[in-house]
């Protein structure tokens, strides 16, 4: 608030009263709306700096948006309780925002509500299988601001192996199964259009009535990110039965997103998945953890180790979280390489080779800048 300003007005209308009472009527009534608007003004731009962080500490819980319908990264089990890869992302924002990992509300949301769920507040913020991209990531288009991506995807077919179809040519002149408002429904689009090959989108919200039009017969192929694909067909009766093509489409990083007018909070996601790729990166795990932790303690000399489990500095307040937020992280879902392997490794219900989502030194694209 500019109180220089009110000063003025204030001294300039007890001016005027000396001098000409009506005239100063007049100009005090109008001074009054004046500050009125003024403090309200900054009131609503005081309003407007709270960051989600702060909103969701007050609250004591995390608000965030998942599909809740994908197997591997976010699906409601019949117990009631999520699980995947998204959701272990859910849980280590929760702890490394508020501690407890088990603070967590997650928020079903179909690809068509998740954007106006962060921009209404619905949700602090959304870990669904969405892919970056510059359109989402601009003030210009959804006024999104991603985290680093958690999965390197590409979007694929699918199609039933009695149709002897083996290639995205074999599909020209047939309908494919496609969700609408998503990336996906446009790179199909561009695609067959590239390749001038006719074809007829059947259109649906969710990657659920997707799948259903799709084995019902109503479409020869259904098109979506290839790990959803393999996620939807670990649950068909014979899963042998259905082929992803080898063709890939497109790139789909796929990453957490949150408002993109919310700085304190995009710096704070930012570094929590940075933390675990880095853990990682260290094998420091869940259950060595507290080992590591003495480790850096008893040896002053291992700086790097000490700031990144907050020992000594202050990078954690950098961000506006604990200086032990990585340690809170590690203990509560291990670090990304163990998140993986629990959803999508090889022993796992929705096995998916690690591919360019192994860490750099091994030939993917994970790679932490470093905590200094």
């Amino acid at each position: 608030m500019n109180w220089d300003l009110l000063v003025y007005i204030t001294e300039k209308f007890y001016e005027d009263l000396v001098t000409d009472s009506f005239k100063n009527m007049r100009r005090l009534l109008l001074g009054i709306v004046g500050l009125t608007m003024l403090i309200g003004g900054c009131a609503k731009t005081s309003q407007e700096n709270i960051s989600r962080l702060d909103v969701l500490r007050n609250r004591n819980e995390l608000i965030c948006g998942v599909s809740g319908k994908i197997p591997g990264f976010s699906f409601l089990g019949s117990d009631g309780s999520y699980r995947g890869l998204d959701v272990d992302i859910c849980k280590a924002f929760a702890a490394a925002f508020l501690g407890d990992s088990t603070k967590v509300q997650y928020r079903p949301l179909t690809a068509a509500e998740r954007f106006t769920a962060i921009k209404t507040g619905e949700i602090d913020l959304l870990s669904r299988n969405t892919t970056f991209t510059l359109s989402r990531d601009s003030s210009g288009g959804n006024g999104l601001t991603f985290a680093p991506v958690v999965f390197h995807d590409g979007q694929g077919l699918m199609v039933k192996r009695e149709s002897q179809i083996t290639n995205i040519e074999g599909l020209a002149n047939k309908s494919i199964c496609v969700g609408s408002g998503t990336t996906t429904e446009q790179n199909i689009n561009d695609e067959f259009e590239a390749l001038s090959l006719p074809y007829t989108p059947i259109k649906y919200q969710d990657l659920n009535q997707v799948v259903a039009g799709y084995l019902q017969g109503r479409c020869s192929a259904m098109t979506s990110d290839r790990s959803q694909l393999a996620a939807a067909r670990s649950g068909f009766a014979n899963p042998q039965d259905h082929i992803i093509l080898d063709d890939v489409l497109s790139k789909e990083p796929l990453a957490p997103a949150s408002d993109g007018r919310d700085h304190k909070l995009a710096d704070a996601m930012r570094w929590v998945i940075y933390a675990l790729i880095s853990a990682e990166e260290q094998e420091i795990t869940k259950s060595n953890i507290n080992e590591k932790v003495q480790i850096a303690r008893d040896n002053p000399q291992l700086k790097p180790l000490r700031r990144f489990l907050g020992i000594e500095g202050d990078l954690g307040e950098k961000i506006g979280l604990s200086n032990n937020f990585v340690v809170n992280v590690i203990k509560s879902t291990g670090n990304y390489g163990e998140i993986y392997n629990r959803h999508l490794g090889l022993s796992s219900e929705v096995p998916i080779p690690r591919g360019l989502n192994e860490l750099h030194i091994n030939g993917g694209a994970h790679i932490s800048p470093p905590f200094n």
